[in-house]
């Protein structure tokens, strides 16, 4: 006869169920503070406008978080990493670059919804938080996102496919300022989705980078009639 199995003691039952609700606070606390942040920015938010929003006292986010650099910390760390994570993963899988840059562009534009309020924060909270010594990473991050688009498009003059006079660290910045703009307008309820938007965006910009065909006529007029 087989052994009975053995039923978890109710003491570690009870504390397992108030560690995954006490995560689930912490979550919750997390996306109310990225909302406000987002809508008021970090410094003009008080840590008693996040607890009147959630309806605890201010005091009990401590319990969660020591302080609100601290809760920005985490929405900035897991914006990052998640960010690098999709980016390694698109340039490990498409080696040619114009399809790598097509994917980039989309991967960028999903992230605003979820990580609106980490891009929102970055754009206008830089200069606060680097004095801050345990935000040293954001621009350790964004190094290495530049290096990324860049990479993909210095392989792109390399190749062939984009134009051989293209200043690929001028064009990461023309793509990157022209995508993260894009936080403060673009909802995913609106008329187009993240992945059509980056359609959009991507036919207005591969016009301008790829080499154009030995068979055009640059002397050509733009528009006819």
């Amino acid at each position: 006869m087989s052994e009975p199995a053995t039923r978890p003691r109710r003491g570690t039952r009870r504390r397992t169920e108030q560690g995954e609700a006490s995560s689930q606070r912490r979550q919750a606390l997390l996306d109310i503070a990225a909302d406000l942040f987002a809508e008021q920015g970090f410094r003009s938010t008080t840590v008693r406008q996040i607890g009147d929003a959630a309806g605890v006292l201010s005091g009990s986010l401590y319990h969660h978080f020591e302080s609100k650099e601290a809760i920005v910390d985490e929405i900035l760390s897991e914006y990052f990493t998640s960010l690098m994570a999709t980016y390694e993963e698109i340039v490990d899988k498409d080696a040619e670059p114009a399809v790598a840059l097509r994917h980039l562009v989309k991967a960028a534009f999903n992230s605003l919804d979820e990580h609106r309020a980490a891009i929102t924060v970055i754009q206008n909270e830089r200069g606060y938080l680097n004095q801050f010594p345990r935000f040293a990473y954001v621009a350790e991050s964004e190094a290495e996102v530049r290096r990324i688009w860049t990479k993909v498009l210095d392989d792109g003059v390399a190749s062939g496919i984009f134009r051989e006079d293209l200043d690929t660290a001028i064009t990461y910045r023309f793509l990157r300022d022209s995508l993260w703009v894009a936080v403060r307008w673009f909802t995913p309820s609106g008329r187009l989705s993240a992945d059509e938007l980056a359609d959009q965006y991507t036919k207005l910009v591969m016009s301008g980078l790829e080499k154009p065909s030995p068979w055009a006529n640059p002397d050509r007029p733009l528009f006819s009639g």
